[in-house]
């Protein structure tokens, strides 16, 4: 039921079970998460793939020197049935430097950090680490 959820259990599974890529339906909210997700390092890279009147969105899945993938969870912080906000005071870092949480602001899709140097807060939408 929440799309979001669906791409991020993707991206993990998919770096679980040593796959090049995932491929999930195209929407602008997804396309920005992997952006952002591509700008902190945790993807390899993100594009937009058209097949007859569908949309889709490939992400490669970014591994460490060790070839584990550099994904080791990620948690879905505000749902459909609870959103979570937080303002730049209330960011603290996830484990200890190691992870990220994004966030919707009214600046777009930014990291923890990203939001801190912008000054805005917004909807915590997930942690990745």
């Amino acid at each position: 039921m929440d799309p979001i959820s669906d791409m991020i259990i993707s991206i993990k599974h998919g770096g679980l079970a040593r796959k090049e890529s995932v491929i999930i339906p195209y929407s602008k909210l997804k396309f920005a998460i992997a952006g952002a997700l591509l700008k902190v390092g945790f993807v390899k890279e993100v594009s937009k793939k058209s097949k007859k009147s569908k949309a889709f969105l490939e992400i490669g899945i970014a591994y460490d020197a060790e070839n584990k993938p550099k994904v080791h969870d990620i948690k879905r912080i505000s749902k459909p049935s609870r959103r979570m906000y937080s303002g730049t005071r209330e960011l603290r870092p996830v484990r200890q430097g190691y992870g990220v949480k994004l966030l919707s602001t009214p600046k777009g899709i930014l990291s923890d950090r990203e939001a801190k140097k912008e000054n805005v807060g917004g909807e915590v939408l997930l942690m990745v680490w």
